[in-house]
């Protein structure tokens, strides 16, 4: 599981998740992105709210790529993980994966912050438990060969400036929040307390898959 510093670029990672199904490398990548929006295989063109030139001017790109979902967007404050996992290897089924992807999600979140969260199977994502209009999580993952790419962006002190540009899942921005704006600890030794449970918590059900332990 690594953590890269600094603002990654949007089709570095797309290069190098190809890579990684190519050669079957398993890897957790936790970082952040330069603004960007992207669509997934369901877009809907009238969820882009803006023209790509005037985007590209105000220095967002737009990216249509091989994974679920409609237009999200990133930007910094935002911490995106791309998990790469073979399924095959590991005897997990599709559902096995996302259930414990998302259950290490929703723990950590609840160990860094006390902040209960719940998915939302109609309009994908992570929601609070305590307003389900309020998405904190997009998720868009690819399955392809049995092996796992992309996955979620998760939002800790981001300012939606990219988000006001789209209709995230065809949902209305202000849907959207982050840890900061709950008033919570959005700082720095936070943000690495929850990439360091997700790591715990991924970890222990990866390091089960592989032991056989993991039902699928």
């Amino acid at each position: 599981m690594i953590e890269l510093e600094g603002e990654f670029p949007y089709l570095r990672y797309v290069e190098l998740q190809e890579k990684f199904r190519k050669f079957r490398k398993e890897s957790i990548l936790f970082l952040e992105h330069a603004p960007t929006i992207t669509a997934g295989s369901n877009y809907n063109l009238e969820n882009l709210l803006f023209g790509e030139e005037f985007l590209k001017s105000k220095g967002i790109d737009v990216h249509f790529i091989q994974r679920g979902g409609d237009f999200t967007a990133h930007e910094p404050g935002q911490l995106v993980i791309y998990a790469h996992v073979d399924l095959k290897k590991r005897s997990l089924s599709i559902r096995s994966y996302l259930e414990n992807f998302l259950g290490a999600l929703t723990s950590a979140a609840l160990q860094t912050w006390n902040l209960a969260l719940e998915l939302n199977p109609e309009a994908f994502g992570l929601y609070l438990a305590s307003d389900p209009t309020k998405k904190i999580c997009s998720i868009g993952v690819n399955f392809k060969s049995f092996f796992t790419s992309y996955g979620i962006a998760f939002n800790v002190n981001n300012d939606f400036q990219t988000f006001r540009r789209i209709h995230p899942c065809g949902r209305n921005w202000t849907d959207m929040t982050n840890i900061r704006n709950l008033g919570l600890d959005s700082g720095v030794s936070k943000r690495a307390e929850f990439i360091s449970n997700v790591r715990k918590n991924l970890g222990a059900f990866l390091d089960s898959a592989a032991n056989g332990i993991v039902s699928v």
